[in-house]
């Protein structure tokens, strides 16, 4: 199944990219299902320390091998954003044995369940951990530079990061900013090429209200704890970022907090609510009914 999400030749389709002085991304193609263009991306940051963090790892070509010795070349943390951006952990665990590995829980008993090579994790989130307030730190080179929350009310587990520096978030499933233009630049295909990838490129789009992506969020995704979600969008919210790198679309250059506060909004909305004991209308009637066709297929 991996050999059809993942490009053959991924030296020849990668597009490297530094962003700032201090984030490089690495830029994919890839297909969910072996049939949806979402592209993947995998970022590399360069702390004030002089460290490397690596996020979400892509195919560690000899070109992207370049651009790590090019940024001082030591890896010290590898990080998987979620429950599914782990494919490429073994090779560079491998390839700088020293590092990190960080990750979300059940990620290390689902890669010896998939057989795939056993890394030793350094840091897994739990929810345990998230749900009693434990402050969890990595080090403190890596904290100085970094914000971070674990999402568990998120179906994929997943690991959000703020760069302080650069004001950048960094993550996987979140949010998605398809089409995947950046990704497939290089492959001589339209990034939305194919009904269902034109399908799922307007649903995943973060351009004017991003009424498909919110209700997903909300009705599939988020479903078992949307006031858990709530939260950590909540403490996302407030921290202090302009540029969004997810793992599927185009990076957001600028903007990017007010495009969170908009795909989120329903969330951030209802945990409002909750606090203050209100009611507010929320979706309005004609979108309820609409989705509630939606939610009751998915069940």
């Amino acid at each position: 199944m991996t050999s059809k999400l993942i490009p053959k030749n991924p030296s020849e389709v990668m597009v490297i990219r530094k962003v700032t002085p201090n984030i490089t991304t690495l830029s994919v193609p890839f297909e969910r299902y072996g049939r949806i263009k979402v592209g993947g991306r995998g970022t590399i940051v360069r702390l004030q320390s002089g460290a490397l963090a690596v996020f979400s790892p892509v195919a560690l070509t000899p070109e992207v091998r370049t651009t790590v010795e090019e940024l001082g070349g030591n890896v010290r943390y590898i990080t998987a954003l979620d429950f599914e951006h782990h494919i490429f952990l073994g090779d560079w665990h491998k390839a700088f044995p020293e590092a990190k590995v960080i990750g979300p829980e059940g990620l290390p008993e689902k890669r010896k369940q998939q057989k795939y090579e056993e890394v030793p994790f350094s840091t897994v989130f739990t929810r345990a951990a998230h749900d009693n307030n434990e402050d969890i730190r990595i080090d403190p080179d890596f904290d100085s530079d970094f914000e971070y929350e674990y999402v568990p009310s998120h179906a994929n587990r997943e690991l959000a990061f703020l760069y302080k520096p650069d004001r950048t978030l960094i993550e996987a499933d979140l949010l998605f900013n398809l089409p995947a233009t950046e990704q497939y630049s290089r492959t001589g295909k339209k990034a939305t090429s194919g009904f269902l990838t034109k399908f799922f490129a307007k649903a995943m789009r973060t351009k004017g209200k991003a009424r498909v992506q919110r209700r997903l969020l909300w009705y599939l995704v988020t479903r078992q704890d949307r006031i858990g979600f709530g939260k950590s969008m909540a403490r996302i919210d407030k921290w202090n970022f302009d540029r969004i790198i997810p793992c599927h679309g185009d990076v957001i250059e600028i903007g990017g907090k007010a495009i969170f506060r908009n795909v989120m909004e329903w969330h951030l909305r209802e945990l409002k609510a909750a606090f203050w004991h209100k009611k507010y209308e929320q979706p309005k009637a004609k979108e309820t009914k609409e989705v509630a066709k939606e939610e009751k297929k998915a069940q």
